[in-house]
């Protein structure tokens, strides 16, 4: 089953890191405040999202992206729409 990893950008400039089998449902629930993490933090934007073709995949890569704290990888990641710090 293909996955996806998304990378979200809230209201206040902070991201949301988040994989889901189903991105169009994941987006909008987020954008219908039925996420707690981001409910608070609305309007949102999706800036990035990669597809992967299982869901473990993508679950890696969203904790990986999660363990950068620099949060100039994770806008270099963005502009470059590619996960290549990844290797992926």
């Amino acid at each position: 089953m293909n996955s996806s990893v998304y990378i979200l950008e809230l209201h206040n400039g902070q991201y949301y890191i988040g994989s889901t089998p189903d991105l169009k449902r994941r987006l909008s629930d987020h954008q219908l405040g039925r996420v707690i993490s981001t409910k608070g933090k609305l309007p949102l934007r999706l800036v990035f999202h990669h597809e992967f073709d299982s869901l473990i995949k993508a679950r890696q890569t969203e904790y990986k992206l999660k363990k950068y704290k620099n949060k100039s990888i994770i806008k270099q990641i963005i502009s470059d729409q590619h996960i290549k710090f990844l290797g992926s």
